[in-house]
């Protein structure tokens, strides 16, 4: 199945956020194989169909909202909307959405009355006089860049496409709108998507590179773009320099999906040949080997900011901020360490800048004052009181947690959501005391009103594992009764270099097994973001071993506290948390079921199978021809004699983070050691999904396989 191009950066945004949690999305299946359990490993009836059906009907209410941009002047937000038709973007002016009136209007290219197009990606231009964005009105199937005046007249066509586009941005003089283009692609960009079936010269024939392309705002008819970069580097991040003039980006050699990991910092003037400004293989300091992401010029153009450290994937953005001189290539210097992740970034002035991170299990905005100090050497770091600090999760569409601005930095707009409260717009204020829960900002959208958790009360955790401080999420079960005893499961995010953080809803997630009457405990061990870059990289080497000590401290933790049923505690994860669940169960006995989603089994061979295989260097020093005892000892497949536990194992057949022989290898084993299993393999899916019919599919597998060997209090 080749995915159309219109579909293309919503598929890449959607994966790319279901890939990091449980929630990783599957097509249609096709059972390959199980392993009916014996009568005696049964605790208990499956849950009826109909209640699991219940559940996911109250999964699945609430709107969704993709990208939102307020305008540089603060007097209007424009927003893409989910629609029962696809996607639509609105707008509505500020002051009337403040007040209570939400009162919008759709933005379309659509050439006639009733015309449905999908819409999506917007950028407001500097003087917030039009928006640009991308829709299939002219070609099915094919997005193209408009520009729409907003002022009743229709929407112009500025180019002529053909392939994947995504995040337009003007030119700080307003006359250009940059954006990255995959011409004549097949697919999404990176490694989330399923993979294009193998044929010919791997490597070599039908590589897909993404490059910057400029198209000019006065265009009299659509035009095909300018190349704003060579044809021989894969895009991707990009920013303005400030004259206009040239770019910083974010590239390496094709093809992408793979050299993320080892991508540099160049500098380029839009005439000119680009020029390598930073190369993170080559810095004998503390970003050796490690990742980029973010770049951001400074006002003046004397500097670039940008996010740095040990990220496992694309689009999960975490580490601490990094600034460099624009104009030399010098080592970048380092602003501050801390117990947090730094995730998104945005200049206010040359001296100061707004930072968006992950402190602990809280979104967090401060501004960060970067003038010298004459008392002290070097740069003087101020943080103001935070704007917010939030139990929840931001995004404006972009990136992680990243937030939309006015020009003069005063208001922030983002959607967010928490366990208790599904999707809306809020805008937050700079000089507004620290916002300390959504209650605290403006609510300026009001699309789910009406909707009520039909799960579990949350709380956020803390506990001690060794020198380490883990935090986590633990739901309750729905109806919770402190006198009855309640079954456990432990849902370890994806990455590992991401987080679990509170959001509404979800399929396979807390809030799923919530409902069904678990316990739930999402633990952020070693590895994940929050806790600053010392903690992120702490699993180096290791995987597998302090980080299951840490979510094994934390069950310990729960258990004594709440009236959790020892005897009926389960394990699940997709991605890292698919390998640690394969792992977990060759280590210990203490779960009774689990599921393991696009798990890794065995690293010595998925060395040799990925598709992206760079991100390996980082975290174990060595390839596995160099140093195969490192992938060993964290293999589960090594340790399958000790597994005892009943495991499902669900894949994608086109999964190129972590190939579908992994789960073949991990069932096969389990099944030769009699041990309860079941192999579920999705046809023509990839490392994460979107299709609401295989979400079902999959939470009703994972469901009915946890009330088969643990089920939930009558």
């Amino acid at each position: 199945m080749i995915l159309q191009p219109t579909r293309f950066a919503l598929r890449a945004r959607q994966i790319a956020v279901t890939a990091l949690m449980l929630c990783a999305l599957f097509s249609l299946p096709v059972t390959l194989a199980q392993s009916s359990p014996p009568a005696q490993a049964q605790s208990g009836p499956s849950l009826p169909s109909a209640h699991i059906e219940e559940v996911l009907n109250g999964l699945n209410r609430g709107n969704s909202i993709g990208q939102v941009a307020i305008s540089p002047d603060g007097k209007r937000l424009a927003w893409v909307q989910q629609t029962s038709e696809g996607e639509e973007i609105r707008v509505a002016t500020l002051d009337l959405m403040q007040g209570g009136q939400a009162k919008s209007t759709r933005v379309t290219a659509a050439a006639k009355p009733g015309q449905q197009c999908q819409e999506r990606q917007i950028a407001w231009a500097p003087d917030s006089g039009s928006l640009a964005f991308f829709s299939d009105c002219a070609q099915p199937d094919q997005s193209d860049l408009y520009l729409t005046r907003l002022d009743g007249s229709a929407a112009r066509r500025l180019t002529e496409l053909n392939g994947f586009v995504d995040a337009p941005a003007f030119s700080p003089d307003g006359s250009r709108v940059a954006f990255l283009y995959v011409e004549g692609a097949t697919r999404p960009a990176g490694a989330l998507a399923a993979m294009k079936l193998p044929a010919g010269v791997i490597g070599e024939e039908g590589v897909e590179i993404q490059r910057v392309a400029v198209a000019r705002v006065d265009a009299s008819k659509p035009e095909t773009p300018e190349w704003a970069t060579p044809p021989n580097l894969h895009v991707y991040e990009f920013d303005w320099r400030p004259d206009s003039k040239g770019l910083a980006y974010v590239a390496a050699d094709p093809p992408g999906e793979n050299n993320w990991w080892v991508a540099k910092l160049y500098t380029q003037a839009l005439d000119g040949k680009p020029e390598v400004l930073f190369s993170p293989a080559e810095d004998p300091g503390p970003l050796h080997g490690l990742q980029i992401a973010v770049p951001r010029w400074s006002p003046d153009g004397k500097n670039i900011a940008f996010i740095g450290g040990l990220m496992s994937d694309q689009g999960s953005t975490g580490g601490d901020l990094w600034i460099i001189p624009a104009t030399e290539s010098k080592q970048p210097r380092l602003s501050f360490r801390r117990a947090s992740t730094a995730m998104w970034l945005e200049w206010k002035d040359a001296s100061s800048l707004y930072l968006s991170s992950l402190a602990g299990g809280n979104a967090r905005l401060e501004l960060l004052d970067l003038r010298p100090n004459s008392g002290s050497k070097g740069v003087f770091i101020g943080f103001k009181d935070p704007i917010y600090d939030l139990p929840a999760t931001i995004y404006d569409g972009r990136f992680d947690s990243s937030v939309s601005a006015t020009r003069d930095h005063t208001l922030f707009a983002f959607v967010a959501s928490s366990f208790d409260r599904p999707r809306e717009i809020y805008l937050a204020r700079s000089d507004n005391k620290t916002a300390g829960s959504l209650s605290d900002l403006t609510q300026l959208t009001h699309i789910n009103d009406g909707l009520a958790p039909a799960w579990g009360k949350s709380i956020s955790l803390d506990w001690k594992s060794g020198s380490f401080n883990v935090q986590g999420w633990l739901m309750q079960p729905r109806d919770y009764d402190p006198a009855k005893k309640y079954p456990l499961i432990v849902i370890v995010h994806g990455g590992p270099a991401a987080a679990a953080t509170p959001r509404w809803g979800g399929f396979l997630s807390a809030a799923a097994f919530s409902s069904l009457g678990y316990f739930v405990l999402q633990p952020n061990p070693r590895g994940s973001f929050g806790q600053g870059e010392e903690f992120t990289q702490a699993n180096r080497r290791d995987f597998g071993y302090g980080d299951l000590s840490d979510i094994l401290a934390g069950v310990d933790m729960v258990e004594a506290k709440y009236p959790v049923d020892l005897n009926r505690v389960g394990l699940a994860g997709a991605s890292y948390g698919g390998f640690m669940t394969m792992f977990a169960v060759t280590q210990t006995q203490r779960f009774k079921a689990a599921v393991a989603a696009a798990g890794i089994s065995d690293w010595q061979s998925y060395y040799g199978e990925n598709s992206i295989g760079q991100w390996m260097l980082p975290y174990f020093g060595a390839s596995v021809y160099d140093d195969p005892a490192v992938y060993a000892k964290s293999s589960a497949i090594n340790f399958i004699r000790a597994a005892h536990t009943p495991t499902l194992v669900l894949v994608g057949d086109r999964d190129g983070e972590c190939p579908a022989p992994q789960s073949y290898e991990f069932w096969h084993a389990l099944k030769d050691r009699h041990v309860p299993t079941q192999l579920v393999v999705y046809p023509n899916e990839g490392h994460g999904l979107t299709d609401m019919a295989h979400r079902r599919d999959m939470m009703e597998r994972a469901a009915e396989w946890f009330a088969r060997y643990m089920p939930p209090a009558p």
